[in-house]
């Protein structure tokens, strides 16, 4: 009897991936066949793991689930179900909404979905997953939730308070992952500058990245998505301790001017801000710090924008994303501030923003120019072999072109080698291959 097949979508961040890894792993394990992101929907059921964030991520995922109705009417699809961070927090309205829906699941309770379609399995409650990027390279989630409750950000309505795992769970699933040949981990966390206190009493942040470092086999441990307040200062002198450890820190600034910074509720200051990251580029000198604004949050006039713009300027982040704020359902903004800077206003300065960065990445990336680096290689087409450095995250990060004519053998999928960048672009950068590592 052929068995039953499942497609998943996973819409979002890199924290929805690895609920879906877990998820596809447990249906492998219980008889069925899951496919994730499969190109053609083709199967007896399909699960959509949505995205809640901003109003653009909540509009693909409705017209997602929607495109998978229709798949669904049209016969292509036996069931449809949807679990994920939209459906947590509008699991009230969505159902009658979108009745085409088969089954709902919030953001914590998808793991009932295994037991209801398959009746004598008993879901796993470890963090086995299948891994769906290259084999060489996974993310590992290490807490859950947030207890900082920004103005602009319905995460906290969503996933509740911050909660994390122990360090003894995160290196028994970074070790099993090693020996199945994982060498590049992406540590994530809404708030990775809170691990442990929940637990411990204390942040454990350093005390977790030195426990993985030590792990052999371990090439690369990155990572994503630090809090600049309460900062974990002490993880800087792992990263120059440990050289699997890159100099390479996530961290979500969103504004520097302090009457904007006091109404999206950061609990930073401008000099505060400042401090931070010359602490960090003195301890780690050749860190590459990713960062991401917003503009147009209300209280941000043009003086307010311009302050901005020159921080920019003057920071040079190595890495940089900005978007537009766009109000969220019951967040403090939506509650207490009129959102009436115009959508023109808004596109503009982002426009602006976004425009500099370019012409910063592109000066950072042709500094690169003539000097070797270590390149794992991740994928390849007809062309090209393309890889990233230590200082590059899978999918948000320039990558490491490698024409396949420059090479005399073909490059391994997984395998780091030694690259000599010779042209440089604002988000990509092409290389040779020198001697293999």
């Amino acid at each position: 009897m052929p068995r039953r097949t499942i497609d998943i979508i996973t819409m979002g961040c890199s924290k929805n991936l690895v609920d879906s890894e877990r998820l596809i792993q447990m249906l492998n394990t219980a008889g069925f066949e899951a496919r994730h992101d499969p190109d053609t929907l083709q199967a007896d059921y399909v699960v959509i793991n949505t995205c809640g964030f901003i109003g653009d991520a909540k509009e693909e995922s409705i017209n997602t689930i929607l495109q998978c109705c229709e798949a669904k009417n049209k016969g292509r699809v036996g069931k449809v179900f949807v679990m994920g961070c939209l459906s947590e927090r509008y699991r009230n309205e969505l159902p009658a909404e979108i009745p085409e829906v088969d089954r709902w699941y919030g953001k914590f309770d998808w793991t009932s979905l295994v037991r209801d379609i398959s009746n004598d399995y008993s879901v796993d409650a470890t963090y086995e997953r299948h891994i769906t990027s290259p084999g060489h390279h996974a993310y590992i989630k290490i807490s859950e939730g947030c207890n900082r409750f920004c103005a602009f950000c319905a995460i906290p309505l969503i996933t509740g308070r911050h909660h994390s795992r122990t360090i003894e769970d995160i290196v028994g699933e970074v070790t099993s992952l090693v020996q199945k040949g994982v060498t590049e981990f992406n540590i994530i966390a809404q708030d990775l500058s809170s691990y442990g206190l929940d637990i411990y009493g204390e942040k454990r942040l350093a005390q977790l990245v030195e426990n993985l470092a030590q792990i052999n086999g371990i090439k690369r441990i990155r990572l994503h998505y630090a809090y600049p307040s309460d900062f974990p200062y002490e993880v800087l002198d792992v990263m120059n301790k440990y050289p699997n450890v890159c100099k390479y820190l996530d961290i979500a600034l969103q504004h520097i001017s302090d009457p904007v910074l006091k109404n999206m509720r950061r609990h930073i200051s401008s000099a505060e801000t400042l401090s931070l990251l010359q602490h960090i580029r003195q301890v780690v000198p050749g860190i590459h710090i990713r960062t991401t604004l917003m503009v147009g949050f209300p209280g941000e006039g043009e003086k307010e924008f311009e302050e901005l713009l020159e921080f920019v300027k003057t920071q040079r982040f190595e890495r940089m994303g900005a978007f537009a704020y766009c109000e969220e359902d019951d967040t403090y903004a939506a509650k207490n501030f009129k959102d009436e800077i115009t959508a023109e206003t808004k596109k503009n300065r982002l426009d602006r923003v976004m425009a500099l960065q370019e012409s910063i990445a592109l000066e950072h990336n042709q500094s690169k120019v003539g000097k070797v680096f270590e390149v794992v290689i991740d994928s390849a087409d007809e062309k090209y072999f393309i890889g990233r450095t230590e200082f590059d995250s899978p999918e948000v990060d320039p990558e490491v072109l490698i024409e396949r004519n420059t090479t005399d053998s073909e490059l391994l999928i997984g395998k780091y080698y030694n690259v000599r960048i010779t042209r440089a672009f604002p988000f990509e950068l092409f290389g040779i291959v020198e001697n293999n590592l």
